[in-house]
Order: C-alpha cells, then structure tokens, then sequence
C-alpha cells in the first residue's frame, strides 16, 4: 500500500475506544490508517469528566503508544477535578508540553497538522507546530468560543472572554481550511469575515462495524420497557425533566423504565431526587468505554435526547451520543429546539418540546403503546440515515479531500 501524508492531530480529549467518551480522531485515524496515512494524536493522559490519570509517565511528560495502527502521544497535564481556574492552568499546560513534546518527539517529520478545539489553546499550539515544520494547518472548531461561554451568561468584557476573542479571530486567520462541526458554524464565522470557501462541515459520525458485532448483544430484562439516556449529565441536558417523566408514570406505566448511563456535575443531585422520591424505576449507571456502548443502546427499547433551550444550540448540534442512538436502530424521543433535528429529518422517532414533561411522557406512552414492527421500522429509518450520512468512511472522504486541498 502506497504511504500517503503524515498528520498530526492535537486534540487535548482524545481518546481511544477503551475509555468512556468520543472517539472522533481516533475514528478518523483508524481511516485514515487503512488508506495508508500516518497520525499521531497528541492527548492529554488527564481524563477530562473523569478526574484521573490514565496513563502514568516515569520520567517524561509524555509517554508513546501505538493502538490499532495510531500514534498516541499522551502529554502529562495538571490536574483538576471541577470546572475552575485549575481547569483553565490544565488547558495551558497541555497546549505548553504539547508543543515541547512535538517539536522534540523523535517521529517522523508532519505534512499536515490539525488543531482541533474544545479550547483555542491547543489549537494555537498545533498552529506553531505547523509553524516551525512548515506544513498547511487546519483548525478544528467543536465548540464557539468565546462565543458559547457568552452564550451561558459570561459577559462580554470579561478578560477571558476577550482573550480568546482575539485568539480565535487569530487562528481564523492563520488556518489553511477550517472544518466546524455545527451545520450552522459558518454564518457565525462568517460574520466575523472568514471566507466561506474555507469552511467545510464535517460533522460528528459512528463507526457503524461497533453495532453490527453480534457478540455486543446482550439479556435484558423483557418483562420491562426500558429508556436510556446515555452522556453528560450536565446542566445543559437538563435531565431533571426524566426524574419528572418518571413519577409522572411509575404507577400507571410500571413497565417503563429509566436507564440514565454517565457522569457529570449534576449526577449525584439526580440520584439523591430519585433516591428522596423512592422512585423504583429509574436507575443509574456509570460511564462505560466506547466500544460498550452499542450493548446498552441495541438492548433499550427507546433513547432520550434532551438539551435545555438557550442561545449555546443557535448553531445546531453535532452530538456524538445522537448518532450512536440512530445507528443502534431504536426509535429516540428528541426533546430540543436547536436549529438542526437530526431525528425529525431521519423520521427515527419523535420530537417534543424540551424542558416538558408531560409532553416527553405522552411520546414514551406513544412508543411503548406501538407494535413491535412499527418501533423497529422507525430504528431502521435512522440506522439508514446515518448509513447515508454519518459513517466514519463518508466523513473522511470529506476529511480527505480538505487535506489534499492543502497539499495544493
């Protein structure tokens, strides 16, 4: 097989499917591999949601390894163990030792590097890289910042908010292509006069092969109807509105059961509710690895989606767990207003307002009460749509074609 281009991918959060959490580049790479590239990905060995170390360093601040054909580097970053200043010194110090790390690894020269956001500061790191060897840099933009923190109430003139306003128009600037992850990214970036021509969307996918290993399918409890929720437990999913929906039907609806799997800020608050309100029918679970995570989904007979209503979702969405719904093949209740709606344009199940109770347990009743046949031709309709659209192979042939546009 012919040896195609070096790239090199910084990504503060990456992970390999053995951990809990999103699998985008190492996705990506495994692709990218079986074309014949070389990537390496530099990470944090910190877990970020999880709080510990995951890999341990001797004597450097980093470690290599190899994982199904991929290069990890795993920079030594500073702990943290909530969202404060500790947090902020964990960016830094990642984007620091990250540049350190790869201006010395002793690999092979890149020929594209890609800096990829939640935070600008390890974009900027991959951008001096791309400085230093010379080579075409692409900016991955997750998440708008600092637009989305403006968005979740941060003012305006806050210092942090003006430095990375500065560091991203920056970068903007610097970057050969830029590729956003939200169907809605370029109107923000190009109100801020980035040339359409240089964004590209490439949204977040799932690796279709996780969902068709027989082997991933397990027993469950048939006697029981079971709806899963499966991600962040956090303030924007506002997942107080499922312990609502289910003591609203515990007692009329005593087959249906609640299934929250994950961690976050506001799981051990929704445990103790559920726990106050003795509701038998809702139970939690802890965050598993990613190639887990199609048993739990295959083996529920719904999926919940919800996301509070504020400005952060203006535009859209791109969430890793929604598409992991759609390719399980179960119907999903959408409960969110963002201005992309993946599971309406799929028809793979029913959406409903969010932050609404009783309307989110009228469509769980709907979906309990219809036949078995009429649930599974809905799950098919989103297992073919992310078929169409959200299979790793797709988005790199688009991801592919934005490195060979650079190399030009």
């Amino acid at each position: 097989m012919k040896i195609n281009k070096n790239i090199w991918i910084f990504n503060h959060y990456a992970i390999t499917p053995a951990l809990p959490g999103g699998t985008r580049h190492f996705d990506f790479a495994k692709e990218l591999v079986k074309r014949g590239y070389k990537v390496s990905i530099f990470a944090s060995s910190f877990l970020h949601g999880q709080f510990k170390v995951i890999r341990e360093h001797s004597v450097n601040n980093f470690m290599v390894e190899e994982y199904d054909g991929i290069r990890f580097v795993w920079i030594k970053t500073f702990p943290y163990y909530r969202n404060d200043l500790r947090r902020i010194i964990n960016m830094l110090s990642y984007s620091v030792r990250a540049y350190k790390v790869a201006k010395k690894i002793n690999v092979e020269k890149p020929d594209i590097i890609i800096g990829s956001s939640v935070h600008l500061f390890a974009v900027f790191a991959a951008y001096l890289i791309s400085k230093k060897y010379k080579v075409p840099f692409i900016m991955e933009v997750r998440d708008l910042w600092p637009q989305t923190l403006i968005d979740m109430g941060v003012p305006k003139w806050h210092p942090f908010v003006i430095i990375l306003g500065f560091l991203e128009k920056f970068l903007y600037k610097k970057a050969n292509k830029i590729i956003v992850l939200l169907p809605k990214a370029n109107m923000y970036m190009e109100n801020l006069g980035v040339s359409p021509d240089k964004i590209i969307w490439i949204p977040n996918g799932v690796d279709l092969r996780r969902f068709d290993k027989s082997n991933n399918q397990i027993e469950n409890d048939k006697s029981s109807f079971i709806i899963t929720y499966m991600g962040a437990i956090g303030m924007a999913n506002n997942l107080d509105v499922i312990i609502e929906v289910a003591e609203i039907l515990k007692e009329s609806y005593k087959e249906l059961k609640f299934l929250l799997v994950g961690e976050g800020p506001e799981k051990d608050r929704l445990a103790k509710i559920v726990k106050n309100k003795n509701l038998h029918n809702v139970e939690f679970k802890e965050n598993i690895p990613k190639d887990k995570v199609s048993e739990i989904l295959c083996n529920s007979d719904a999926l919940f989606f919800h996301l509070k209503d504020t400005p952060v979702f203006n535009y859209g969405i791109s969430s890793n767990k929604l598409f992991d719904y759609l390719a399980s093949g179960k119907p999903i209740i959408f409960a969110s207003n963002s201005i992309n709606n993946p599971v309406e344009e799929a028809k793979a199940g029913i959406t409903v307002p969010p932050n609404n109770p009783q309307a989110i347990a009228q469509a769980i009743i709907k979906l309990y009460k219809m036949s078995d046949e009429d649930r599974k031709e809905i799950g098919i309709n989103g297992r073919k749509y992310v078929e169409k659209n959200h299979s790793i192979a797709i988005l790199v042939d688009k991801l592919e074609k934005v490195i060979k546009e650079c190399e030009v």
